[in-house]
């Protein structure tokens, strides 16, 4: 089998950062996928799943808010824990939605209140969340995108 192209990437090199993972084009249509890399995998420990599940409900009820919520396919965890995916229609760089990023990095660390869709008839684990803790990961995460831009996946 072939090895899919996040299986290609160094990930004792790699830091958090926003990447570019993948473009794929179907009938004309083309989709980005970004790597929002929260830790560096192997070196710090993943994020905390409680966390991470505050981190997707936020970010995907901003992501499907916002200005660019036409373009929006997906968002959601890694698997490993160290990050999610923002999969978006349209030829997209880093540059394209580093703005939307930011601002959605903003929502969550200023947000309070009720987690949406932390109730038992929408979420199948809605008791599994997190605020402080994931704006702890945003926080973190926002300062190194700003500190230490890193948006090239390195070699």
């Amino acid at each position: 089998m072939e090895k899919i192209e996040s299986f290609k990437i160094n990930h004792l090199t790699l830091l958090p950062g926003l990447y570019v993972s993948r473009r794929d084009v179907k009938d004309g249509v083309v989709v980005t996928t970004f790597d929002m890399r929260l830790t560096a995998p192997n070196r710090e420990p993943p994020v905390d799943m409680p966390a991470l599940h505050t981190i997707e409900h936020l970010c995907a009820i901003y992501l499907r808010n916002c200005k660019i919520k036409n373009d929006v396919v997906y968002f959601g965890p890694m698997g490993c824990r160290t990050g999610c995916y923002i999969v978006l229609f349209g030829n997209l760089t880093v540059d394209d939605v580093l703005p939307t990023v930011i601002e959605m990095c903003d929502f969550v660390i200023g947000f309070e209140g009720e987690i949406p869709g932390a109730r038992p008839e929408q979420c199948g684990n809605y008791l599994e969340q997190n605020l402080s803790l994931a704006k702890f990961y945003v926080r973190k995460y926002k300062n190194d995108l700003k500190e230490h831009a890193r948006f090239v996946y390195p070699d």
